[in-house]
């Protein structure tokens, strides 16, 4: 009665008493085993060694006690020892357990950085996750979303679960340290509300995004911030939040349909800049101190494979091929990964 009332102790007692307790048991066991026979067990290390070979059964014989004292005390540390290893392991697998179903409840806080936030989950999330896991083989990716568990499994993907309309949901996806967000429509509202009153899903975005400009003010952070917005005609109400670029769903689609009835195979080519999975595609560069011009950047850059299109939002690079490139240039090429690798390399 003892001994069962003294483990079912053991199985109420805490993770944070427990563990304490059982390191502090072997070492206690091992000093008593090395203070009965300090002539079999030459060192405290081998008896704390022996001590743990013992009670988990592994028992390699390397060493023994040979007094009498030695072997009570031995028996002893088996009834009382193994019993409590077996609460141990117990308790370990609990803890994996439970760590693993916060995770994929979400409800666990991300301390990475550098990393991308999603904010809402629809198939465009989805092909986004693909584009970023092929694009950046380090980046990790935060969803924050209200589903019951993590839409997806993968070693660089986390879920956090909340309204990111929440100041502490944004912060336990680490926001002030994330490399950049974007924001998606909300596919449920747009499904079942949109028709009804188009301003909901926009204003939903509206409110996420002002969310994210608090934190960034409050943490005096510069993150860039892209949304998905479904009216184009929206887009100016978001001018009191910090929102770098928009990424005006109807409009494009629109464009995209009507050009490829005049240009047959045109959304083949949009596929293609906007997708790393063709091989080339649209990327940012540094500028190279030897290039003065536009033309210097572009003849250089034709030279290596690579074909100069934009500075930041202006395409009409080839009209001012002379004009010199400002210092806070922001240059993109049409290439592949290959070229882009040699000229960020130089």
């Amino acid at each position: 009665m003892i001994l069962k009332r003294w483990l079912y102790y053991l199985v109420k007692l805490r993770n944070k008493i427990f563990f304490p307790f059982f390191i502090l048991y072997i070492i206690l066991a091992a000093f008593v085993i090395y203070w009965l026979e300090p002539h079999t067990f030459e060192s405290f290390i081998t008896s704390v060694y022996w001590v743990l070979t013992t009670l988990a059964t592994v028992g390699f014989g390397d060493y023994a006690p040979v007094t009498n004292p030695g072997k009570v005390y031995t028996i002893i540390l088996y009834i009382t020892g193994i019993a409590l290893v077996s609460v141990f392991i117990g308790k370990i697998i609990d803890s994996v357990y439970f760590i693993d179903k916060l995770k994929v409840g979400g409800k666990m806080k991300y301390t990475g950085k550098n990393h991308i936030i999603l904010i809402g989950w629809s198939s465009k999330s989805r092909l986004a996750i693909d584009e970023i896991l092929k694009s950046d083989k380090k980046i990790d990716i935060v969803i924050i979303d209200v589903l019951e568990k993590a839409p997806l499994i993968n070693e660089r993907l986390h879920y956090v679960h909340g309204d990111a309309t929440n100041e502490e949901i944004l912060l336990n996806a680490n926001l002030p340290k994330a490399m950049g967000v974007i924001i998606f429509a909300d596919q449920i509202t747009q499904d079942n509300y949109a028709t009804k009153d188009p301003l909901l899903v926009d204003g939903k975005t509206l409110l996420i995004a002002t969310a994210i400009t608090t934190v960034e003010e409050k943490f005096n952070k510069e993150i860039h911030v892209t949304a998905e917005v479904i009216n184009q005609c929206h887009i100016p109400l978001f001018k009191h939040v910090k929102v770098d670029e928009f990424i005006p769903t109807q409009e494009m689609i629109s464009h995209a349909a009507v050009r490829s009835l005049f240009s047959p195979g045109v959304t083949s080519m949009y596929s293609e800049l906007m997708s790393t999975q063709y091989g080339e595609a649209m990327f940012e560069i540094p500028k190279q101190a030897e290039w003065l011009t536009y033309r210097d950047a572009f003849v250089d850059l034709l030279n290596k494979g690579a074909t100069l299109v934009a500075d930041r939002g202006d395409l009409h690079i080839n009209q001012k091929l002379d004009d010199k490139i400002p210092e806070n240039a922001q240059l993109f090429v049409i290439c592949d990964k290959d070229t882009l690798s040699q000229i960020k390399v130089k």
